[in-house]
């Protein structure tokens, strides 16, 4: 079996979790045996063509660029069907993930009369929350449009199998649940937080409380930095490090100078993977304050890293994190829970350690990339 992903986004092309999940599924997927061919965006310094862990990766040159997000996006969407059919290749699969490559996706599927599997890894209408401009208009309907010519649709949780039912109007019966992954043995790391913490600047005696996660509205760091003085007021020893990049950073930045917070909170920007493994193996709390999450791959990271979770009773991580057991849940948009959520877990540091050990264990158990890439082998084995 030949299964031709189509992705924005794949190492190291990182924006958010999308690289790191068709990073680690074509991979698994090529282990047991299934041919995967990724074509994807190119990148400064990674080569055009390139086999990675037996994965087949095709860069593609967007020769023709443009300022408009969705003009570039249907753009790119072009050189992606050129390359592939440059290739030559024989395929039984096309797998496309997210709507930016939707319009390569369903192409391919009529000019190879081949079927496509779609994922949805998140909607328009829930990262925005409501659709004013008519960019937004458009990628709703193209999100439609990857349902409608999906032959399988892959969804990552329940909430967001609900979301898309709701809004598309798709039967369940063509939706499967087969959620993210993690590679468990890449957090079994030993670091010495002392001298992380040191070398970030925020002292070793200090509490870290680390934030990792694009820059955006619905990512909630506006509220936790409104939480921020709630916390200082019960744990002035607790310090906040903001880790990732995005359209508002800008605005965080300014927020904690106009309110004072520079001595408190950190914005480190983006970081390589192994810095941000090394960070969450080192925090004393990680916090997922999402207004919005179909799953949220950062819990699971923070899961795997033993580290004690606050995270928003929201979508995926409603069902990701069993509250008072693998982690605390909080209300969304809320910087009263979200501080209530942090103080509970630095004021009582072994039930913490104890909701981190559970959380680990499940993660083992559920989340693991050669499980999710049997469900994917065989939905693709029931499509054929």
């Amino acid at each position: 079996m030949h299964v031709l992903m189509y992705t924005w986004e794949f190492p190291p092309r990182i924006v958010g979790g999308l690289a790191r999940h068709v990073y680690y599924l074509s991979k698994a997927l090529a282990k047991i045996g299934i041919e995967v061919t990724v074509i994807t965006l190119e990148f400064p310094g990674a080569p055009w063509s390139e086999t990675i862990d037996n994965v087949n990766v095709e860069r593609v040159r967007v020769e023709i660029g443009n300022p408009n997000f969705l003009s570039w996006v249907f753009l790119f969407n072009h050189f992606m069907e050129k390359r592939f059919a440059l290739l030559k290749r024989s395929i039984d699969i096309i797998h496309g993930h997210d709507w930016l490559v939707a319009l390569a996706s369903i192409a391919t599927k009529h000019f190879t009369n081949k079927p496509l599997v779609f994922t949805y890894h998140s909607t328009e209408r829930g990262r925005v929350g409501t659709l004013s401009t008519p960019d937004s208009f458009t990628i709703d309907s193209i999100e439609w449009w990857c349902g409608y010519e999906a032959s399988k649709i892959i969804v990552t949780s329940k909430s967001m199998l609900n979301e898309i039912t709701n809004t598309f109007k798709i039967p369940n019966d063509k939706i499967s649940i087969i959620p993210n992954g993690i590679d468990i043995s890449e957090f079994n790391i030993q670091v010495n937080p002392f001298e992380i913490k040191r070398n970030i600047g925020i002292g070793e005696d200090k509490k870290l409380v680390l934030f990792v996660g694009r820059i955006t509205s619905q990512k909630g760091v506006t509220y936790l930095i409104q939480a921020v003085p709630k916390i200082l007021a019960s744990h002035p020893d607790a310090r906040f490090v903001i880790v990732g990049d995005g359209w508002e950073l800008g605005t965080i930045k300014n927020m904690i100078y106009s309110m004072g917070l520079g001595e408190y909170v950190k914005t480190l920007g983006f970081l390589p993977d192994h810095t941000v493994k090394s960070l969450m193996k080192a925090a004393d709390v990680m916090v997922v304050p999402s207004i919005y999450e179909p799953f949220g791959i950062v819990a699971l990271e923070a899961m795997a890293s033993g580290t004690p979770l606050v995270a928003s009773d929201v979508g995926g991580l409603s069902e990701l994190v069993e509250h008072g057991k693998t982690g605390l849940k909080i209300y969304p948009a809320n910087p009263d829970s979200i501080a209530w959520g942090i103080n509970t877990i630095l004021s009582n540091p072994q039930w913490a350690r104890t909701m981190a050990q559970n959380a680990l264990a499940i993660v083992k158990e559920k989340y693991s990339w050669e499980a999710i890439a049997a469900k994917t082998a065989e939905l693709y084995r029931k499509l054929l």
